[in-house]
């Protein structure tokens, strides 16, 4: 999906200003995200019309109020990193429109951070809510990935859990200073490096000039 996203990911980025991205104005003291500062992250996302995969769009209202949620939960505090979540489940997704792996098709990779499906255990296993129902699915990916995919709440939430749970100090400290290095190291963890990176310039210019 990476090779066919860039291009999507790069048009969506032409769009952007400074001044719409400056970081300070993403969330406020709650960590909570308008639908329209999501569209223009995201512009796809203000509708879910001609979606490509059946219940898998989401609308930037949704994407909104699930992601707020999922940094409070969590605690994301810092704008750079919040920049880099939702940059990253943007592209990931293609602004919200899937939240399961099509291309190539990797069974039980998913959720809107397109996860792995060792990721998506570990994540599905820390909450408290699916404890009853996760062992029964733990070995089978695809089912996994759907028990996380059935609630907004968890499937826009894997962002976060990842950056606060899988990421070292000094991985979040070199992203919280906005700096590429900071960057490369948290999406190399991600395991898509080799696409983003090679936009790296780009994602400097508008997104973390301001920071």
């Amino acid at each position: 999906m990476h090779s066919i996203l860039a291009i999507s990911l790069v048009l969506s980025l032409a769009l952007f200003s400074t001044a719409a991205l400056n970081p300070c104005s993403f969330a406020t003291n709650d960590m909570s995200l308008t639908e329209a500062q999501l569209i223009q992250i995201a512009p796809q996302s203000k509708s879910c019309d001609d979606a490509p995969a059946k219940g898998e769009c989401a609308t930037a209202k949704t994407a909104a109020d699930s992601i707020s949620q999922s940094f409070n939960t969590y605690n994301v505090t810092n704008k750079a990193e919040q920049v880099a979540i939702l940059s990253l489940m943007a592209f990931e997704s293609n602004d919200f429109k899937y939240n399961k792996n099509h291309f190539p098709g990797i069974l039980g990779q998913g959720t809107r951070n397109m996860q792995s499906p060792a990721f998506n255990k570990k994540y599905a296993k820390s909450i408290p809510e699916l404890k009853s129902r996760f062992y029964f699915v733990e070995n089978i990916p695809a089912d996994l990935l759907d028990l996380l995919r059935e609630n907004k709440t968890y499937d826009f939430g894997s962002g976060a859990w990842f950056l606060t749970t899988q990421c070292s100090k000094e991985v979040r400290s070199a992203l919280q200073d906005g700096s590429e290095k900071g960057w490369k190291n948290y999406i190399t963890i991600r395991g898509v490096s080799g696409v983003i990176c090679c936009i790296w310039l780009l994602v400097e210019s508008v997104i973390w000039v301001s920071i």
